[in-house]
């Protein structure tokens, strides 16, 4: 497999659903340009849900509409059903992904339908987006434990990920939806999926930081040969559905750590501690990426030398 990593971009999604302030469309776009240009060619901008579920994102037509045009970057929301795909495909979007839980408890309390149910509704989202000529991913939360049941049998995963390949997704994100995962874990899971028949090709990491583990099952990620790994802005979000999860793995620390290891990411560093400062300016409140602390920090005391 090719040594360059995808960092697929989920903040103006993931990250700004659980913020309590409702930032104007014109904001969430300007920080969709700064991500664009940091270099991110992967970016979650929204999701189709109904309003009243978040209404941090009930603008996500309008802001599909005034996408940046003409950058070679492919932009994605979240649709959770038959009519959220519709929405997405009349404001013009070329790209969405499906979701839902691999646990049962998780899945009800999420999106008020068992498994089984969700299964069959999401692979016939995923059939009709594919036939309409869009990209589609599929993301499987608590993979690696629920807060609820505790441990996850790993071959649930696998029988969802094979069922979604199937009806036409790309790409399948595995999350570790309440930080609980080791590096040990993520090569068991990832050797399951490999002998089930997923092919690592196919397989997104979405690692939250949680316990600050995140790094580490990113690291043993990327030596099992996956090559995709979801990350937000200066560590923007969480799972609202999962109490205490509040740690979406930041861009930053991931492109700061896949830079010294030498691998390409096609991100600029200092661009994206750009943007993550932007929008932590713009919700005026301290974020939790290490990088993006560490680099507000450096630019406060050059600030102070030149004063």
């Amino acid at each position: 497999m090719t040594d360059r990593v995808t960092v697929y971009e989920v903040g103006p999604r993931d990250g700004l659903q659980n913020e309590q302030a409702i930032l104007p469309t014109d904001v969430k776009l300007g920080f969709i340009e700064r991500l664009v240009d940091a270099g991110y060619r992967h970016i979650e901008v929204s999701s189709f849900v109904r309003p009243r579920w978040i209404p941090q994102l009930a603008d996500a037509a309008e802001v599909v509409r005034r996408l940046p045009q003409g950058a070679d970057v492919t932009f994605w929301a979240l649709v959770p059903n038959r009519v959220g795909l519709e929405r997405a495909l009349d404001a013009g979007l070329g790209a969405v992904a499906t979701f839902m839980s691999v646990s049962e408890t998780h899945n009800k309390k999420n999106v008020n339908r068992t498994v089984a149910e969700s299964r069959i509704a999401l692979a016939e989202v995923v059939a009709n987006a594919t036939a309409e000529g869009l990209q589609v991913r599929s993301y499987l939360s608590t993979v690696f434990g629920c807060p609820y049941e505790g441990a996850v049998d790993e071959a649930r995963a696998v029988e969802l990920a094979l069922a979604f390949l199937d009806a036409g997704a790309q790409q399948i994100s595995l999350g570790d939806t309440i930080g609980v995962a080791n590096p040990g874990q993520v090569r068991r899971v990832l050797e399951a999926m490999e002998a089930g028949g997923v092919p690592l090709s196919r397989i997104a990491l979405h690692m939250h930081d949680t316990r600050g583990t995140a790094l580490a099952n990113v690291l043993a990620g990327y030596q099992a040969g996956v090559r995709t790994f979801d990350a937000s802005a200066a560590g923007l979000g969480g799972c609202p559905y999962a109490p205490g999860a509040s740690g979406n793995l930041a861009s930053e620390d991931l492109l700061y750590m896949l830079d010294g290891m030498g691998v390409d990411t096609g991100v600029d560093l200092n661009t994206a501690c750009e943007a993550g400062a932007w929008i932590a300016d713009a919700l005026d409140r301290q974020l939790p990426g290490r990088v993006h602390r560490a680099f507000l920090a450096e630019r406060s005391r050059e600030t102070a030398r030149s004063a």
